[in-house]
């Protein structure tokens, strides 16, 4: 259950290329989609992927009966997996409960949580600090950041449930051709393209620290750069902000919802990617853009933020304080006198991306769901036997 595209999300692209790299791992697990009546009313196969995509769901309802009404309709599942968001099922346990009832009533054998955003009592928020304490009636709770696995054990959650899954990595495809072959695709004149090219992909909020980002480019003068912004405004007041610097910054600006070939050819067009990041007290999740940056082995400048831990930890020299203008500003020109060496030095970020590429992370998730259905330890890529029946 999630979120899927055409649904504007990051996690419903998040889930699309796990299923995609999950064909190739696992050709003969069949896959459904169970997501939310926003953008498509109907039923529907993904031509990408080949899932089957049922939309039932309201964003962030409290009755979830239909759910239980499609699992009894396809013959119920082995594993029921919610790719959990609060801003997709709402602050309380309505969705973990209803999963439970569809396990009760054996219309699933495994239920498994990934947590994308795990919250701290600082944030204050009682709804989600009690949906995260019941997470341990379900079978496993999958968490992409060791910030978020210890976060829930400090909440009582049962350890032996939760695993840490790194957010997968796409390793880019479109670092040979040459720029302007990207600019061209992206639908930027290539003159508008001067000095070193500074990207920011993504969806375009408050917290993406662009106004941070446009205070340093003041300090450092904008003659020397050029800044690509592209993504779907979420804030009205970023549109604003983006306006007023397009005056005095050398400022490319795609103002779309971004698919993530797109981004990719971003990350490709650019020198470096700038990811001054501001996160909300208490609140611990992964960056998905960071994930598609490190996959296009270009030195990426990111604030020390939970979301950017990944870059903290093995790129440290290159994160600076949230919110700190001269510091992101000495990142900046540190990367433009040396950027060869920056290169290099990102060297240990480049193995990881190799590490969580998503077939690697998709077949840890596969392994996890056998353990959970006791068939582990045979060969994942042979069909097993199939299972008693429901």
């Amino acid at each position: 259950m999630s979120t899927y595209p055409p649904i504007h999300c990051g996690v419903a692209e998040y889930l699309r290329m796990m299923i995609s790299a999950l064909r190739s791992v696992a050709p003969w697990v069949k896959t459904y989609v169970i997501t939310l009546l926003e953008v498509v009313k109907e039923p529907f196969q993904d031509e990408l992927t080949g899932v089957h995509v049922i939309p039932v769901l309201s964003r962030c309802t409290s009755n979830y009966d239909k759910l239980l009404g499609v699992l009894s309709s396809i013959g119920g599942v082995d594993i029921l997996h919610v790719q959990h968001e609060y801003g997709i099922f709402g602050p309380g346990p309505e969705i973990l409960e209803s999963c439970i009832r569809a396990r009760n009533e054996g219309l699933a054998r495994k239920i498994v949580f990934t947590m994308h955003t795990v919250y701290h009592p600082l944030s204050g928020r009682s709804k989600e600090l009690e949906t995260q304490r019941r997470l341990s009636e379900v079978d496993a709770v999958i968490v992409h950041s060791y910030l978020q696995e210890f976060e829930l054990q400090s909440q009582g959650v049962d350890p032996s449930k939760i695993f840490r899954i790194p957010h997968g990595t796409l390793i880019n495809p479109y670092l040979g051709p040459p720029r302007h072959i990207h600019a061209r695709r992206l639908g930027i004149r290539e003159d508008r393209l001067r000095g070193v090219i500074l990207a920011v992909p993504g969806f375009l909020r408050r917290d993406k620290g662009l106004d941070i980002l446009l205070e340093a480019m003041k300090i450092l003068g904008t003659k020397q750069f050029t800044l690509v912004v592209a993504g779907e405004v979420r804030d009205p007041e970023v549109a604003s902000i983006i306006e007023e610097a397009s005056r005095r910054v050398n400022l490319v600006y795609l103002e779309r919802y971004l698919s993530t070939d797109e981004i990719l050819q971003i990350v490709a067009l650019a020198d470096a990617i700038v990811l001054p990041y501001i996160d909300p007290p208490g609140s611990y999740a992964v960056s998905g853009i960071l994930h598609l940056s490190i996959g296009g082995l270009k030195p990426i400048i990111g604030s020390r933020v939970p979301r950017l831990v990944e870059l903290y930890q093995y790129a440290p020299r290159l994160t600076v304080p949230p919110k700190n203008v001269h510091e992101l500003a000495k990142r900046i020109e540190w990367i433009v006198h040396n950027y060869d060496y920056a290169v290099a030095y990102m060297s240990t970020l480049y193995g990881y991306a190799a590490r969580t590429q998503w077939p690697r992370m998709t077949r840890r998730h596969l392994e996890l769901y056998l353990r959970l259905l006791g068939i582990e330890g045979r060969a994942l890529d042979i069909e097993p036997p199939p299972l008693p029946a429901l």
